[in-house]
């Protein structure tokens, strides 16, 4: 019965679904992407205040563009970035935005984790993002710093890329380039959602990354466990409504719809961190038990076994 639901009802729910989000995604009004911003100056190299107040200039710059142009939600995101508080490693107003924004001292940083978020994140839309940086940089205390990466286009909630590797693909070599520039011995991925896709699918190329954390995914990107020599954790809300995703790919004329393993089933290999009974949204949020459980991880404290 199994074996006839996934190769006949699922393709042709798959089909159906693809082409509802298409059309849902033609008749949407203009996304962020449509917001116009110059190009960024090219900032200072390492991991300094110089950098930090270059890429400050680049955050005005750009919303002072989105409020000539009347975009006003994107000014008003844009003129919060750039307050005097808040330390941003890049940025990069167009083609929907890309931003790394930094928590703790990162030059210093013994321990470092990059938060890869997944759909329906973007410069108008990154409040969960900070929370969470915000609730894992102090759960860590000094030592540590937190990486908030918005380093790609991730789908939106009615977008068709959501059921395909495309934007994961995509994503890969700025995540790469990420890696490398912090030292890859010592940074944890933290990917979410969408975001385990982005890791999953860049895991062979990252080297020797401390730590590869999937929660609430969708799936790996993959249709085997992830070709890195990292520990790989993974986890799920017993209330995450993610799980009732099919874990499927299937091969249809133009596209591969499906983002591969479970990453908390056996077959993906990776080790199962307890994330109690939270949502979706749940994870990172003050107190939650996955919250404590990957501080351990990144700090180097969590049993690998």
């Amino acid at each position: 019965m199994l074996s006839r639901l996934r190769h006949t009802l699922l393709p042709t729910l798959a089909t159906g679904a693809l082409a509802a989000t298409m059309a849902a995604t033609v008749a949407a009004p203009l996304s962020g992407s449509a917001v116009p911003a110059p190009a960024p100056a090219r900032p200072p190299a390492g991991l300094t205040e110089a950098r930090y107040a270059a890429v400050r200039q680049d955050i005005r710059a750009a919303e002072r563009t989105a409020a000539a142009h009347g975009q006003t939600r994107r000014a008003r995101s844009l003129r919060a970035m750039a307050e005097p508080g808040r330390r941003f490693l890049f940025f990069d107003g167009r083609d929907g935005g890309r931003a790394a924004e930094v928590f703790g001292d990162l030059a210093a940083a013994r321990r470092v984790a990059v938060l890869v978020p997944g759909s329906d994140t973007g410069l108008d839309r990154q409040g969960r993002l900070r929370a969470d940086a915000l609730a894992l940089s102090l759960e860590l205390g000094e030592g540590a710093a937190v990486v908030a990466w918005l380093g790609y286009r991730p789908p939106g909630p009615l977008d068709a890329a959501l059921l395909t590797t495309g934007r994961a693909d995509e994503a890969g070599p700025a995540l790469l380039a990420l890696v490398r520039e912090l030292g890859p011995a010592r940074v944890s991925l933290l990917c979410h959602s969408y975001g385990a896709v982005v890791c999953g699918r860049a895991a062979a190329g990252l080297g020797d990354v401390a730590n590869i954390v999937l929660y609430g995914a969708p799936g790996t990107g993959t249709g085997a466990p992830l070709r890195t020599s990292a520990p790989v954790w993974a986890a799920r809300g017993s209330r995450d409504w993610i799980a009732e995703v099919p874990h499927v790919r299937l091969r249809l004329p133009f596209v591969t719809l499906g983002l591969g393993l479970d990453p908390v089933s056996p077959e993906s290999g990776a080790r199962v961190v307890p994330a109690g009974d939270g949502g979706h949204s749940d994870y990172l949020r003050p107190g939650s038990p996955f919250l404590r459980a990957v501080a351990a991880i990144v700090s180097g404290t969590a049993a690998h076994a």
